[in-house]
């Protein structure tokens, strides 16, 4: 019978890196789910929809994120998602900050704590 495998969910405003962590942690063998807290109203969605055992939050600056999705957006569009982030990232098992950081390392960071936890 085979174990489980812990369920990781990723959080963060818009450009922050969701999608390429989540595709190299998928390619490596583990069990992730995008979360789309930042567009929530619900606080605590993230809790009752996914359920994960634990929480990697992604953070970039408005700046970063802007330029990364080619966003035309607001300052106030992204401090709203901040807001919406705020309940997740105070429970995050993992917060990453990813404006200085390589897709990889990004990568290298999150694996470094889900091998630590294993």
């Amino acid at each position: 019978m085979s174990e489980r495998k812990p369920l990781i969910g990723i959080v963060g405003p818009c450009g922050a890196g969701k999608s390429s962590l989540l595709k190299g942690l998928q390619e490596r063998g583990f069990q992730c789910r995008h979360i789309a807290q930042e567009h929530s109203y619900v606080p605590a969605m993230w809790q009752i929809i996914t359920k994960p055992d634990y929480l990697i939050y992604l953070n970039a600056s408005f700046e970063i994120c802007t330029k990364r999705r080619e966003l035309n957006w607001k300052t106030k569009d992204y401090e709203e998602q901040l807001r919406r982030l705020a309940h997740s990232r105070s429970h995050a098992s993992l917060v990453i900050e990813t404006d200085q950081l390589s897709v990889q390392e990004v990568l290298d960071n999150a694996l470094t704590f889900l091998n630590h936890i294993k």
